[in-house]
């Protein structure tokens, strides 16, 4: 009999955070499920370790860093295709109990729910907004430019939906830090698209599947706790481009054609100043965090979003 659950994560040398995952993750479900890591590259051992340990977590070696969306496909497509439902999750992330039951009941509440994701919590309590709309060019472009120096404008507010109250609701799309996925829907949109190599590419999947007739459910009784931006943190030079890169081609696509081109420059300047700036305080944080003895164990996080 095929189980009605499996969990997919990727992993790039995430250490002790795949440990508290998949510890959290019996919490979090009573449904029997299989756990698929697709590997990025990992050189801590514990992707190998995990699968050792654990009789129901399956590795997939993606051969390199091939990027998020990239390696949950690969991960995706070890699950056997009568599987209903597909959870896609960080290995930084840390589930409370019964959460992804909770998505579960919401799921077969919302027959036509093509993603469904739950209320996410930082490490420190506060409540990320992971709950949007889909950003249009000029809101998209404003919350880009602005988002990081004036937090309020009124293109961040209206894009990020902070003055929604958390009931459960359609949504333009979820975080891909956690989502729970009817696997015909998946597959019906063809999954990730793989030219993300990090971020936007959750932004882009809800949009292929609000655009085919599915619905993206946020289901703020399920709960989890997301340590954002580690992989980010190491590395602000790659990952912070990359960033600015995936907002541009989101945007780019949705906006082609000639007389649109003057539009697409000027986004692309605007995003490339931005990512300089925004990589140069990253370093500098994490130049400020290795001078300080006491903060020499703690890795450097980004908000990049």
């Amino acid at each position: 009999m095929t189980d009605q659950l499996a969990v997919v994560t990727v992993t790039y040398s995430s250490g002790d955070y795949l440990t508290t995952f998949l510890d959290t993750l019996a919490t979090a479900t009573t449904h029997s499920h299989r756990v698929v890591i697709a590997d990025n590259g990992s050189d801590d051992g514990a992707p190998e370790r995990a699968e050792r340990e654990r009789d129901n977590v399956t590795l997939v070696r993606t051969g390199g860093n091939i990027g998020y969306g990239g390696a949950m496909n690969r991960g995706v497509a070890e699950v056997d295709p009568g599987v209903e439902f597909v959870v896609i999750a960080n290995p930084d992330v840390a589930w409370e109990p019964g959460s992804l039951d909770e998505l579960l009941d919401a799921a077969h509440r919302w027959p036509r729910a093509g993603s469904l994701g739950p209320l996410i919590r930082e490490p420190d309590g506060t409540v990320y907004p992971s709950a949007r709309r889909v950003p249009d060019l000029i809101s998209g472009t404003g919350h880009a430019l602005l988002g990081a120096v004036w937090k309020s404008n009124p293109w961040t507010t209206a894009y990020r939906e902070e003055s929604s109250a958390p009931v459960e609701r359609p949504v333009g799309w979820l975080s891909g830090s956690c989502l729970l996925l009817r696997r015909n829907a998946f597959d019906a949109v063809d999954g990730f698209d793989s030219r993300y190599f990090m971020y936007m590419e959750d932004v882009d999947l809800g949009d292929r599947l609000g655009k085919a007739g599915w619905l993206n459910i946020f289901v703020p009784t399920s709960h989890i706790v997301h340590t954002k931006g580690h992989a980010a943190g190491r590395n602000p030079e790659k990952m912070l481009p990359a960033h600015h890169e995936s907002a541009y081609r989101f945007q780019a696509d949705r906006n082609p054609g000639p007389w649109r081109a003057p539009l697409r420059l000027a986004l692309r300047a605007g995003l490339a100043a931005r990512s300089k700036v925004a990589v140069a305080a990253a370093r500098r944080a994490l130049d400020k965090a290795d001078a300080a003895p006491a903060n020499h164990d703690q890795e450097g996080t980004s908000n990049v979003d």
